[in-house]
């Protein structure tokens, strides 16, 4: 899978490079600012690309706007972005177009090597990764009366949709049967209102876009 990276911090830079080519990702440039990362994707046609959101000059939301960009003039690269802290307005905008092939994930969990090289192979496959901690803020900024109609269960499931995992991770991750969470999926998307979808991602993003009062 190639990948490039666009990361202000030299050191942090380096380091996702030796981690990423450690296990067994093609990384074919690595960048600074969101110029230079469009120019590069124009030019690599990478699998994805894995971006902080904020980037120079006024480092605010110069990797959020570089992203968006690359979603809309490259969509055949899926885009990762990493913040330092969850920033509700900024994962809104980077799940607008609801597509799959986006993650947004918190800095914090790149110190967990096995959980973010996941996380990127599932992005760049076209999946979905959105941080745990980010998706736990966006169920407690919007509670309405079908989400108050899940049971406890049906809540741990929707978060780990939310958080992009498959019916069977999520059967691992709970210790269920696929079956059983694929009943859990059916009932949650019944309560909710949304339409069944074939699509993980697509499921996810509706998810999250409900609970976000999109």
């Amino acid at each position: 899978m190639r990948v490039v990276i666009a990361e202000d911090l030299a050191l942090l830079r380096d380091g996702l490079m030796r981690l990423l080519r450690d296990n067994g990702f093609d990384v074919v440039d690595a960048v600074g600012d969101g110029d230079a990362l469009v120019h590069a994707v124009a030019r690599e046609h990478p699998d994805i690309a894995i971006v902080d959101i904020r980037l120079p000059p006024t480092f605010r939301d110069e990797g959020l706007r570089a992203a968006l960009e690359l979603r809309a003039r490259a969509p055949e690269t899926a885009v990762l972005v990493v913040s330092q802290y969850v920033e509700h307005s900024y994962a809104t905008e980077l799940l607008a177009d609801g597509r799959g092939g986006v993650g947004y994930l918190l800095k914090d969990r790149i110190m967990n090597v096995d959980d973010f090289v996941d996380a990127v192979r599932r992005v760049g496959s076209g999946g979905t990764a959105i941080d745990p901690d980010v998706v736990a803020q966006l169920f407690s900024r919007r509670r309405s009366e079908p989400v108050d109609r899940l049971t406890v269960r049906e809540r741990e499931v929707l978060a780990l949709m939310a958080e992009g995992r498959s019916n069977a991770a999520i059967a691992e991750r709970l210790v269920l049967t696929v079956g059983a969470v694929e009943k859990h999926v059916a009932n949650i998307l019944a309560k909710l209102r949304l339409a069944p979808s074939q699509s993980d991602h697509r499921r996810v993003l509706a998810v999250l876009a409900y609970l976000q009062g999109e």
